[in-house]
């Protein structure tokens, strides 16, 4: 199935969460924010929510400086 990632589509597996995506992509949780069709996703809902053909994921690293 298919869903938007950062604007450009991408494959992925049927019934996947969005903290199993993240967990694929290697991706730490708690220095991302993501937004899930258009709505920010709390952490704690992040192995909740099961991705469907179509959706959009937003993901924003936080970045670090001074």
């Amino acid at each position: 199935m298919d869903i938007i990632f950062n604007g450009t589509s991408r494959a992925i597996p049927h019934s996947i969460t969005i903290q199993e995506l993240l967990d694929q992509l290697h991706l730490d949780c708690r220095q991302v924010v993501v937004e899930h069709n258009r709505s920010i996703v709390a952490r704690q809902r992040l192995a909740d929510i099961v991705l469907d053909h179509g959706d959009t994921l937003e993901v924003i690293h936080f970045v670090g400086g001074g």
